[in-house]
């Protein structure tokens, strides 16, 4: 069973958000030949962050040597090709599948830059981060595809437009 555990910081502190994590995250997985997971007898954790600019500035340049914000940072704590086995080798029955951490101020803009809600920009970029801790990828254009296409796969199942479609004003 997945198990969301939301972490919220200023500017984030306003009740609307464990829901629509809890939601990404799972829509995410169930739309990934990892949905068994959702299921397993296993707690399986996703921890979702939610925090300032400068937070994920000091962790995009700890961790990625970017000294500057970015919108979602994932740090997944299980190596792709063991994903198959955490349901039935966890000693003690819980395993953290990883961290997805984002940016109060640069999803507000990007939200605002887009014409879209932020909860509908937050639960995409939460959904992008699940599939990174599930191992996907978009360093080449074939990953980057098939990443897409299961974003706009687990979006729709919320009610979510393409956030890749291109608008013509």
């Amino acid at each position: 069973m997945i198990e969301v555990a939301l972490l919220q910081e200023e500017p984030w502190l306003d009740g609307r958000w464990e829901a629509l994590a809890n939601a990404a995250v799972r829509a995410a997985i169930g739309s990934t030949p990892f949905g068994t997971l959702l299921d397993t007898r296993s707690a399986v954790e996703v921890s979702v962050r939610l925090t300032s600019d400068m937070e994920v500035q000091t962790l995009n340049s700890q961790y990625r040597g970017k000294d500057q914000p970015t919108n979602v940072l994932s740090f997944p704590m299980v190596q792709p090709d063991l994903i198959d086995t955490v349901s039935h080798n966890s000693d003690d029955g819980e395993v953290l599948l990883g961290d997805i951490v984002l940016a109060h101020g640069v999803c507000v803009a990007e939200a605002a830059e887009r014409g879209i809600s932020v909860e509908d920009h937050l639960t995409h970029l939460i959904v992008h981060g699940s599939l990174h801790l599930l191992g996907y990828d978009h360093m080449s254009d074939d990953e980057g595809d098939a990443m897409e296409a299961i974003e706009r796969d687990a979006l729709a199942t919320l009610g979510i437009a393409d956030p890749y479609a291109i608008r013509e004003d």
